[in-house]
């Protein structure tokens, strides 16, 4: 089957239909941490972009549902109930019981890291109900897709949307950017899990200053002057959980990156470059230094998941 290009749908209409779809990895530019709701879970303010690189996900009628992972990263993740892949297809069938959802076999090509902070279950989640909204032929929209996520997870949401986007809550509450520049990135990954619940539980302090204002029109320039105004604030805590965290930021560093910061609650770190010959140089250079590490050079963008709003 021939892959789409980032986040667009191919679907074969022959005898055995089948669709192939991308899940982008999620990288949260500036992430605050502004409060925390009386259950625990905290508040966040967030930009957050998609990158053209991700997981990639196919699905096709079967006699049975069935589930399996290649791919770099396939043995370091749960096939079972409690993989995200196989929630999100049990919801959304249990979302629309007088439909017609046969079953379907899915096949995922884990290309990103395991609890690396770029949002990889979450996204496999969201692809999987684009997906199988189209392959069912689901009577819905993005938005309505959305409104599953929550119980997936919180970052589920914004990656069924999959643009630039501010997020804020716990991730459930979205505004979309327009007219966001695309950007040249570098992913690098030490090759530590970071589980997201130990960062925020060992959490200092939680009552932190919400985002600067968004330049209206934001250029590279004026967004590399917004974010030296913002921060991640779960990398500090990240980084005396995982130290190998400052490696990454100083690998890119010395790179030339304009900005280099950790994405989510780590342990992937993102630099960002002027353009796609200096991310590709950085990336080069990162591996020869650092052969054992994950490390991608990427751009943000796309067209976002092919379903209407």
């Amino acid at each position: 089957m021939p892959r789409t290009n980032h986040q667009e749908l191919v679907l074969d209409e022959g005898h055995d239909r089948a669709l192939t779809i991308e899940a982008p990895g999620k990288i949260n530019l500036a992430l605050h941490v502004v409060g925390r709701r009386e259950d625990g879970y905290h508040l966040l303010e967030s930009l957050t972009v998609f990158t053209r690189f991700g997981d990639h996900l196919t699905v096709e009628n079967a006699e049975a549902d069935s589930f399996v992972a290649t791919g770099p990263f396939a043995k370091y993740m749960p096939l079972g109930d409690d993989n995200l892949v196989v929630t999100a297809r049990d919801r959304l069938r249990a979302a629309f019981p007088l439909a017609d959802c046969p079953p379907v076999a899915i096949s995922l090509e884990k290309n990103m890291p395991i609890a690396s902070g770029l949002g990889g279950g979450s996204s496999d989640a969201a692809a999987t109900l684009i997906a199988l909204s189209s392959i069912w032929d689901l009577t819905t929209t993005k938005r309505e897709l959305a409104q599953l996520g929550p119980a997936l997870g919180a970052d589920v949401p914004m990656c069924v949307a999959a643009k630039p986007l501010l997020a804020s809550g716990i991730g459930e509450r979205i505004a979309m950017v327009p007219s966001f520049p695309e950007l040249s990135l570098v992913l690098v990954n030490p090759g530590v899990p970071v589980p997201t619940a130990k960062v925020f539980g060992a959490l200092a302090t939680y009552q932190n200053p919400g985002l600067p204002p968004l330049p209206e029109q934001p250029s590279l320039d004026s967004l590399v002057a917004w974010l030296g105004r913002t921060r991640n604030d779960l990398e500090a805590t990240a980084r005396s959980i995982a130290p190998e965290i400052d490696d990454a930021l100083h690998e890119l560093g010395l790179t030339g990156a304009q900005i280099a910061r950790m994405s989510g609650s780590g342990a992937t770190c993102f630099g960002l470059f002027e353009n796609d010959l200096q991310a590709q140089g950085a990336a080069r250079h990162i591996r020869r230094e650092r052969p054992n590490w994950f490390v991608v050079a990427t751009r943000t963008g796309g067209a976002g998941l092919n379903v209407a709003d």
